[in-house]
C-alpha cells in the first residue's frame, strides 16, 4: 500500500535550522543605520548609491547614464549602466546564494525579509521624497511595509511605483525562498538601489537580492540575457503590453514560468442611480493619482444620459479646485510632471485628435504654463468611441467623458478592448451591482470605490493586461512549485 503526500513546493521553507554551513550575516547595528553622512537637500548620502549591487557587493562598470529629475530637468546623478555580462554575473551571484537561501527554515527567513521594512521605516521623508525626484509625484508621507521573496526569478519594473512594485514583486519572492536579480526602470533607478542598501544593511544575504540598472540602449540586451539565462526559472515584469510580449517570446524558448502586470484601459461607469458626488470623488482618486500614471487609472469615463452634464459639471469644479501644478516639492502641490517628453506629447496627440473629432475641452486641454514635463489636468466632454483617447493608454492627466444611454451599451464599450486590468462603477441598484461586476472584463473592479489596490489584495489582470496575480495570499503562489511524491513499500 502506497502513502501519498502532496507538498505545496519542494523550494518553500522547511521548519528546520539552516543547513550546514549557511550563516546568515548579523544586521548592522543601530548605530550603523543612523550614522547617514547628509547629501543633497537633506537626504541620506548612504542611500543613493549609483553603482550596481551584485552578490552582497556594489560593483562599478565603466559606463554611466545619467537620471533627471522630470520637474525641473536638471541631474539628479549618474548610474551604472549595466550590460550582458552585470547581467550574467548577478544571475551566478543570485544562482549561488538560492542554493542556500532555499533551504533556510521558514521562521529564520522571515525574520530576515522582515527585516528591510523596520530599518526603511526610519527614513519615510526620504522615500516621499526620492519619489518627487525621480517620479515627479506630489509629495507624500508614507511607507508601505511588505515581506521581502521563489525559484529563482528575474524582475522588471515599470517606473511610477518603485519601491512598491519592488516590494511586492521582491517580497513574495524571498518569503518563498527565492533570490533575485532586478532590473530597475531606467528613469528610476534610486529607489531600488536605496532598497539594495536597506536589505544589506539589515542582514539578507551577498547574492540574494542584486540590482543591475541599464539604460535604454542597454535594456533591450540586458532584458533579453536574463529572459533566456538557463540559470533564470522565472520571469516577473511590470510595463507595457508590446515590452512583455516581447519577453514572453524570450521566456518561451526555454519554457520559463512568467508573472506579466501589463498595461490597463480602464472603464469608469457612472450610472443614473448612482451618487453623483461619490462618483466625482472616486473619479479624482483613480484618475489624477501619480499625475494619472498608473496602470490601473480610470482611462475611459462612460456616463449615462440622465446624469451626463451633472457629472462633468462637478467633475471639471472638483478639478478646478482641487488639483495644483507643480513641483512636488513645493507646499500645496497635488499633481507633479509627467516622467518624460514622451510622455508630455502623448497627452497632446490624445487631446488634439479627439478636439479635432469634435470633443469638447471643459478644462484644461494643454501643456502648463511651467513648461517641461508638465501638463494641465484635462476633461474632455462629447467623446466618441473612435478616439484615441478611448481606445489607447493616455497615462496622463486626461480624462475623457463618452455619454451612454443603455447598461448594455457600457458594456460592451468597456469590454470593447484586448485589455483588461480594473474597472470602475458607481451604482446604487443592487440588482445592476452585480450583474455589471460578473460582466466587465477586467481582473479588478472597483464598486463605488475609486482606489481598489492594497496589499492584502489580489492584483492582477485578463485578457493581454498580463498573467498571474502580485499581492494576498496569492501572490506567494506565483514563486512556488507543486511537488508531488509517492512512497511505497515502507
Amino acid at each position: 500500500m502506497a502513502t501519498r503526500f502532496l507538498l505545496r513546493s519542494f523550494w518553500a521553507a522547511r521548519l528546520a535550522l539552516p543547513p550546514a554551513g549557511c550563516r546568515l550575516r548579523p544586521a548592522s547595528s543601530e548605530a550603523q543605520r543612523r550614522s547617514y553622512a547628509r547629501g543633497p537637500a537633506g537626504l541620506p548620502a548612504d542611500l543613493l548609491r549609483g553603482d550596481s549591487f551584485v552578490g552582497g557587493r556594489w560593483l562599478p562598470v565603466p559606463a554611466t547614464f545619467p537620471v533627471y529629475d522630470p520637474a525641473s530637468g536638471a541631474t539628479l546623478g549618474t548610474v551604472a549602466d549595466c550590460g550582458v555580462p552585470e547581467a550574467r554575473a548577478a544571475v551566478r551571484a543570485a544562482y549561488d546564494a538560492f542554493c542556500s537561501w532555499k533551504g533556510v527554515s521558514v521562521k529564520v527567513r522571515a525574520r530576515q525579509v522582515k527585516a528591510p521594512g523596520p530599518v526603511g521605516s526610519r527614513y519615510p521623508k526620504w522615500f516621499a521624497s526620492q519619489l518627487c525626484n525621480e517620479v515627479g509625484t506630489g509629495s507624500a508621507l508614507f511607507w508601505i511595509q511588505k515581506r521581502f521573496p521563489h525559484l529563482h526569478p528575474s524582475s522588471f519594473f515599470q517606473w511610477n511605483f518603485p519601491s512598491a512594485m519592488i516590494t511586492r514583486k521582491v517580497g513574495a519572492a524571498l518569503a518563498a525562498g527565492c533570490t533575485v536579480v532586478v532590473k530597475p526602470a531606467e528613469d528610476t533607478p534610486y529607489s531600488a538601489l536605496a532598497l539594495a542598501q536597506l536589505a544589506n544593511q539589515a542582514g539578507i544575504p551577498p547574492g540574494v537580492y542584486n540590482v543591475i540598472p541599464c539604460s535604454r540602449t542597454k535594456a533591450k540586451e540586458v532584458g533579453e540575457a536574463l529572459c533566456t539565462d538557463p540559470l533564470v526559472s522565472k520571469i516577473s515584469f511590470t510595463g507595457s503590453t508590446a515590452t512583455g510580449k516581447i519577453l514572453l517570446h524570450h521566456a518561451a524558448n526555454s519554457v520559463k514560468r512568467v508573472s506579466m502586470e501589463l498595461g490597463g484601459l480602464a472603464p469608469f461607469i457612472v450610472f443614473d442611480s448612482a451618487n453623483v458626488d461619490q462618483a466625482v470623488t472616486g473619479a479624482m482618486a483613480s484618475k489624477f493619482r501619480n499625475a494619472g500614471q498608473t496602470c490601473v487609472c480610470a482611462n475611459r469615463f462612460l456616463v449615462q444620459r440622465g446624469i451626463y452634464d451633472s457629472f462633468v459639471k462637478k467633475f471639471a469644479e472638483a478639478m478646478q479646485k482641487s488639483l495644483r501644478v507643480g513641483n512636488g516639492f513645493e507646499e500645496g502641490i497635488t499633481q507633479g510632471p509627467l516622467i518624460n517628453e514622451k510622455a508630455v506629447e502623448k497627452v497632446e496627440k490624445h487631446v488634439n485628435d479627439a478636439v479635432a473629432k469634435g470633443a469638447t475641452v471643459v478644462t484644461g486641454g494643454k501643456r502648463h504654463q511651467r513648461g517641461g514635463n508638465f501638463f494641465e489636468p484635462t476633461l474632455l466632454s462629447n467623446v466618441t468611441k473612435g478616439m484615441l483617447c478611448i481606445t489607447e493608454e493616455t497615462f496622463g492627466p486626461l480624462a475623457p467623458v463618452v455619454k451612454f444611454d443603455k447598461e448594455e451599451e457600457a458594456i460592451a464599450i468597456a469590454n470593447a478592448t484586448d485589455v483588461g486590468l480594473a474597472g470602475y462603477f458607481y451604482s446604487q441598484d443592487p440588482a445592476q451591482i452585480w450583474r455589471v461586476a460578473e460582466q466587465l472584463e477586467v481582473g479588478m473592479v472597483g464598486v463605488n470605490e475609486g482606489l481598489i489596490s492594497s496589499v492584502e489584495c489580489p492584483f492582477g489582470g485578463v485578457k493581454q493586461s498580463g498573467l498571474g496575480r502580485e499581492g494576498s495570499k496569492y501572490g506567494i503562489d506565483e514563486y512556488l512549485e507543486v511537488k508531488y511524491v509517492c512512497y511505497g513499500g515502507l
